[in-house]
């Protein structure tokens, strides 16, 4: 298992009524981390509408974990 710190941004910061929380996951990727927290907390973007970025560097879904990595998971940005 590896202890991970997750930050969120506009839908999802919505979606799961936070900004940040650390976790314990057994997810290998980020990808899988980002399957398993929209499975547990109903996300409603699939991962091909966002990035991810790993220890503040964007990342391929197919990226590494390791324990006490930093993940954030950034949907597409709106404005106007």
């Amino acid at each position: 298992m590896k202890r991970l710190r997750v930050q969120y941004f506009a839908i999802l910061r919505e979606q799961r009524g936070l900004d940040e929380e650390a976790l314990l996951t057994g997810a290998a990727t980020a990808g899988q981390l980002y399957d398993e927290l929209r499975a547990l907390h109903g996300f409603s973007l699939p991962r091909d509408r966002l990035r991810a970025a790993v220890n503040d560097e964007f990342a391929p879904w197919t990226a590494a974990l390791s324990d006490g990595d930093k993940l954030v998971f950034l949907p597409p940005v709106a404005g106007g």
